[in-house]
């Protein structure tokens, strides 16, 4: 499997409730660059419409051998879902006050492109901020540990 693109922002500003493999109608000069790896999610979410799901704001560039057969790089893309899927999801969105937002897009064993979108509630400031202090905890007990060990080894 090949990574195409990540949202990273996602894992930092939602917490993540369920996550769901998406396939992606796309025009021919949008496979060819999305496999060239240029392709952005930065502001870009999942909106459900009339039983649909699109995947909206996501930047994909032109395609430079496309010439005058090019895309247009932040159109709407319609993911491919089951209905009962979307309709789940749709369900959760409007109850709950929850957000879909795609986290990658990769290339699967047979070559095709998926998106791999996730449910998410959005973390509060104060968890953020936790979350990052814990991390400079674990990364700074990692340290001490390598050091102790080293010093016992004689290095």
């Amino acid at each position: 499997m090949k990574i195409l693109a990540q949202n990273k922002k996602a894992y930092h500003d939602f917490e993540i409730l369920d996550k769901l493999e998406a396939g992606i109608a796309l025009a021919g000069s949008e496979v060819k660059s999305m496999r060239a790896g240029r392709i952005s999610f930065k502001d870009s979410y999942i909106e459900v419409r009339g039983g649909e799901a699109f995947l909206v704001r996501c930047h994909v560039a032109p395609y430079e051998q496309a010439g005058a057969f090019n895309h247009e790089p932040e159109r709407r893309r319609r993911l491919l879902l089951h209905a009962r899927e979307i309709h789940r999801l749709d369900q959760k969105v409007k109850e709950r006050g929850f957000s879909i937002v795609p986290l990658r897009a990769y290339l699967n064993e047979k070559g095709r492109i998926k998106i791999e979108i996730a449910l998410v509630r959005g973390k509060r400031e104060y968890e953020k901020k936790q979350k990052i202090k814990e991390r400079d905890i674990r990364r700074e007990m990692d340290r001490d540990v390598q050091r102790f060990l080293n010093k016992k080894s004689g290095r």
